[in-house]
């Protein structure tokens, strides 16, 4: 009798149930603690200091702020910004595309060396990336002379500024879609080859659908780094009023010529963009996080209409 008693208590001590303390488990005063650091650094760090340059600009009235913005020089640096971005982002769409579907559905020798250098302008200075040009196209550049007798001008000029636009945004594409793609794997695309659709067909009715919110998502990126670039822009412009200078190097001149008003004016024109750009990011960014989590969603497990 007792030994039975015994070995049930030590069957049913030895089944217990034991509790299990989740890893992420603190107290309330340690969340709203943390919470509370996390506000006040944003507060301090980008609510408040964005909240000034709006208060700044509006500092002595919708005249003076007007004024600022419908400036020649100011309208000229508004002009060449958006020329750059217009010119800049399709160009590294068209090559983050191609760059994106040869890492992701091919294997080459030497894939890991274009990786690398699709990383390239993140761990280079952009004013490096900007001397870089200088000294190519540079009138004491390897090609200076050469442009010089032809009549083309590269540094201090308009095409500088695009090339060094191009340079410190061809990454945001192309680093947007190589997860993705590689993620949705080839199975459709070779799906589609076989139903007979050409390569343009699989591209637009296959790979194009699939990929459409991060292309988005990185063009946003893209086109918000071309509009507030400073530091390689500013090597290759040469800082002409009216002629070179983009809105960011037009904020600057205004600022240290001690006219705050009309520097914060045009600075607000461009955290008026990045606001905007935020809200376009955040609307992108939930449907690629949806993406990424069934990359086959845009289709389900059936060829799309057309190639069935």
């Amino acid at each position: 009798m007792t030994t039975t008693t015994l070995t049930a208590s030590t069957h049913g001590a030895t089944h217990a149930p034991r509790p299990i303390r989740a890893a992420t488990t603190e107290t309330p005063l340690v969340r709203w603690l943390l919470i509370g650091v996390a506000l006040a650094f944003l507060t301090f760090f980008l609510f408040v200091p964005l909240a000034l340059v709006f208060v700044e600009a509006f500092k002595k009235g919708v005249d003076v702020y007007l004024a600022a913005i419908v400036d020649d020089d100011a309208l000229a640096a508004v002009r060449l910004t958006l020329l750059a971005a217009v010119i800049a982002v399709p160009l590294n769409l068209v090559f983050g595309v191609a760059a994106a579907w040869c890492i992701a559905k091919f294997e080459f020798r030497g894939k890991n060396v274009l990786l690398t250098l699709i990383d390239l302008p993140f761990s280079v200075s952009p004013v490096i990336s900007g001397l870089i040009y200088v000294l190519v196209f540079g009138l004491q550049g390897w090609f200076g002379e050469w442009l010089r007798d032809h009549d083309l001008k590269v540094i201090f000029a308009v095409p500088g500024i695009v090339l060094a636009t191009v340079f410190v945004t061809f990454p945001f594409v192309a680093r947007e879609l190589i997860p993705l793609m590689q993620a949705q794997g080839s199975e459709q695309e070779e799906a589609a080859r076989v139903l007979g659709a050409n390569g343009w067909q699989i591209f637009s009715r296959v790979t194009l659908p699939n990929i459409k919110w991060a292309l988005l998502y990185g063009v946003i990126l893209c086109n918000a780094r071309a509009m507030g670039e400073f530091g390689a822009v500013s090597v290759v412009s040469g800082h002409i009023r009216g002629y070179t200078n983009t809105m960011p190097l037009h904020i600057e001149i205004l600022y240290n010529e001690y006219q705050f008003a009309a520097a914060f004016a045009v600075a607000s024109l461009l955290a008026g963009l990045a606001l905007v750009t935020l809200v376009l990011k955040y609307i992108v960014e939930q449907r690629v996080k949806a993406q990424k989590k069934d990359p086959q969603a845009s289709f389900g497990r059936h060829p799309p209409g057309g190639l069935r």
